[in-house]
């Protein structure tokens, strides 16, 4: 079962499984001989009392002896048995989550399937790319960006500092006025982290990793927000529990290379704010549907066109049961550029996070997760450019000009 449905992510699990269910079965057979010996220790034990009351001293000190050589074969079957579990939990980690039923077939994302579509798409003609409009108007200076820490690090002047301020303020207040609670979270997480959320060991070559700290420059907020609620017991009165946050993220991108790069693309440090929530395993996917309503709710809001595509085994993350991608489009470009994934995890980071609820049978049950990018700023701000721009300008979406100050852009 585990092998076929992973088999849909283009994972190849059976002879880790095979070397898992391997170390199971030596790790049983490790534990029935301790159980074993320490009950012959035991009766030992008892026996060389009454030895002693008898006046058998003599085979009572051969007793102790052989009760000291059991206690030693414990000690090392001990050992034993922590290495087995250690190698064993090490090759659990290299296992992804299992996909759900609804995910498609697929290798690339040229086999995502496609949800829905909304709006008109402009017409590319004479439309002038987001870098270039950038330039133009003096709002973000990829070059000296560069001088200063490298490509794919953007500094924002000007109206364009202020349009990034005016995202993070009103993407934090749609969230939180639809329940969600604001929290500010480490920019820095530590590898129980990355492993509680499925960062580690899979995306380890693209995270920043501050070698003298043993630190890790987070992601995405949801390594932060959902570690909050590692080694934690909830109540099922607290359920759901529904988390908003922003914090700067940090990706190598390595392999990324072209037009993947060019302009705000695909950046090293980027702004995103996210959305978490932790539920009932039998909800979960009732609430994975009102994200995406909520997600899609702040895209009509901007008047951006856009798309959601459920995505294909082989184009899913590591961690995902099920992740649905929300595409704008870029008309400069005449491409999509995707701007925020929604996923529901179920137990997988739960399983990893030992984060569990007490349910009403008062059984200690995994929780699901879920998140999503509500939304992740600079392909938001690459596509208003581009969609907004006229002969002399830069409109500016209504929703966003109380929280930016200014309607226009020239």
């Amino acid at each position: 079962m585990v092998v076929e449905r992973l088999a849909i992510k283009h994972f190849d699990a059976a002879k880790s499984v095979a070397e898992i269910l391997e170390m199971d079965q030596q790790r049983r057979g490790v534990q029935k001989e301790m159980d074993d010996l320490k009950a012959k220790c035991n009766g030992l034990s008892k026996d060389i009392g009454a030895l002693m009351r008898q006046g058998q001293v003599e085979m009572a000190e051969a007793q102790k002896k052989e009760v000291g050589s059991i206690k030693e074969r414990i000690k090392s079957l001990e050992l034993e048995f922590e290495s087995l579990g250690s190698e064993q939990e090490s090759l659990l980690l290299t296992l992804p989550n299992i996909p759900c039923q609804e995910v498609p077939n697929g290798r690339t994302s040229q086999d995502n399937r496609l949800v829905r579509q909304h709006g008109a798409l402009r017409p590319t003609d004479g439309l002038v790319p987001h870098w270039d409009l950038a330039s133009k108007y003096g709002i973000i200076d990829f070059e000296t960006g560069t001088k200063v820490a490298g490509a794919g690090f953007p500094i924002y002047k000007g109206k364009g500092a202020r349009l990034q301020r005016a995202l993070l303020n009103y993407f934090l207040d749609y969230n939180t006025t639809a329940g969600y609670l604001e929290v500010q979270p480490p920019i820095l997480v530590n590898p129980s982290s990355g492993y509680g959320t499925g960062q580690l060991p899979d995306k380890e070559g693209q995270m920043y990793h501050v070698g003298l700290d043993d630190l890790y420059l987070a992601p995405t907020a949801e390594v932060p927000i959902t570690n909050m609620y590692r080694d934690v017991l909830l109540q099922e009165k607290e359920l759901p529990i529904k988390l908003t946050g922003y914090t700067p993220c940090f990706r190598r991108e390595a392999g990324s290379y072209g037009k993947d790069v060019r302009g705000l693309n695909r950046l090293h440090q980027f702004d995103k704010v996210e959305i978490v929530q932790i539920c009932r395993p039998e909800v979960s996917y009732d609430v994975l549907g009102e994200m995406v309503a909520h997600v899609e709710g702040l895209l009509l809001a901007l008047g951006l066109p856009y798309r959601i595509l459920a995505l294909c085994g082989g184009d899913m993350s590591f961690a995902s049961a099920l992740t649905y991608d929300f595409e704008v489009y870029s008309p400069a470009q005449d491409r999509w550029l995707e701007v925020s994934s929604v996923s529901n995890f179920e137990t997988f980071q739960a399983n990893r996070l030992k984060l569990r609820y007490k349910n009403a049978e008062g059984t200690n049950t995994l929780v699901h997760t879920l998140n999503g990018s509500s939304l992740a700023f600079p392909r938001i701000v690459a596509t208003i450019l581009e969609n907004y721009q006229n002969h002399s300008g830069i409109d500016m979406p209504q929703v966003l000009v109380p929280y930016c100050g200014f309607s226009y852009i020239d």
